[in-house]
């Protein structure tokens, strides 16, 4: 799952993400609204969690830009106004959730998740192809019964192959969505983490190399 988050307060917005990079999610930050549009113009994001007092570009207009472009990306506004008026406005831009300030995390965790399983997002009751299954919200991945000893990117990226229901992912697609900005895409890090990937899940193979393409399961 890939996210961006959209928040002008440098002590908010780097713990957040740092600990939604460990529940094993992709994170990119804008501290202000006009890189917030220039990555929603450029990438592709699941969940926005977009603050709506953001300096330059305005929350609300990131949010009903979204809303016109009938974006894929779910919105979660988060701000510091706590009233059932301030609520059912941000909610009417366009937004899909709202979080006011201060929030626990785990419940921002929550929200996100909930926001990644609706319609056009993987059911959530769990993924799977022959003897291999996934159950992307308890984190596990067995094979013929028995658990998966994987590191959060590579579940990440068996979630991803899991997901595209045999079509071939391109390397580039999985660095998107599975690593951040900070990935360097000249490297061989998605190279490296498939043969780890292959390793653990054993015999017989279920990833395939598709030549030009990338990489599928089940195809």
């Amino acid at each position: 799952m890939r996210v961006l988050i959209a928040e002008d307060d440098d002590r908010l917005a780097r713990p957040v993400a740092a600990g939604l990079r460990r529940r094993g999610m992709s994170v990119d930050v804008a501290f202000n609204g006009s890189d917030a549009m220039d990555r929603l113009t450029t990438g592709r994001y699941d969940v926005v969690v977009l603050d709506r007092d953001l300096p330059g570009v305005h929350g609300d207009e990131i949010c009903r830009h979204l809303a016109r472009e009938r974006s894929e990306s779910r919105v979660l506004m988060v701000t510091a106004a706590r009233s059932v008026s301030d609520r059912v406005e941000g909610l009417g831009l366009g937004a899909d959730d709202y979080l006011p300030k201060p929030f626990d995390f785990t419940e921002l965790v929550a929200r996100i998740q909930a926001l990644a399983r609706r319609p056009g997002a993987p059911p959530p009751s769990g993924l799977g192809y022959r003897d291999l299954s996934l159950d992307p919200a308890r984190r596990i991945a067995t094979r013929d019964g028995c658990r998966l000893p994987l590191t959060v990117k590579e579940f990440a990226v068996l979630e991803c192959l899991l997901e595209a229901d045999g079509r071939p992912v391109s390397a580039w697609e999985l660095l998107q969505r599975v690593w951040d900005e900070a990935a360097d895409p000249f490297t061989t890090t998605v190279k490296t983490t498939i043969g780890r990937l292959r390793a653990k899940l054993g015999d017989p193979p279920v990833i395939e190399t598709v030549r030009d393409s990338g990489y599928r399961i089940g195809g």
